[in-house]
């Protein structure tokens, strides 16, 4: 451990990615961008809140769609009443798939975890 730096315990962190052959369907990045999209209504106040353009946030949408069976987000065109986003249903669901897989992969690895952990510094 490096001095000036308290240990806060392990954590077992997994990142999955599901591929759509070389295309990366689903991680955690594409997530937290349907997550922000669900939490604000919009694709732009999601693009922000992660530090990205409106354009990367739309091409990663588009990316995550092409992958899918079904759109994942609906958009509504800006205008007097301003624009917005909302997940489908799809989109919903992709979401809490995505978030059981990362709670049964847990699961399925404590054994293995509590050894690997017990070799690991305090």
């Amino acid at each position: 451990m490096r001095q000036g730096r308290k240990s806060k315990g392990h954590a077992l962190r997994p990142r999955l990615r599901v591929m759509r052959g070389s295309h990366i369907a689903l991680g955690p990045g594409k997530v937290k961008l349907l997550d922000h999209i669900r939490e604000r209504g919009s694709n732009v106040s999601a693009a922000k809140r992660m530090g990205m353009s409106y354009m990367r946030a739309w091409t990663l949408i588009k990316t995550m769609e092409g992958c899918f069976k079904q759109p994942l987000v609906r958009a509504a065109r800006g205008g007097a009443k301003g624009g917005g986003a909302a997940l489908t249903e799809a989109g919903q669901k992709v979401l809490t798939l995505y978030y059981r897989l990362g709670t049964e992969s847990l699961q399925a690895t404590q054994a293995t975890w509590s050894e690997l952990r017990i070799l690991l510094r305090d």
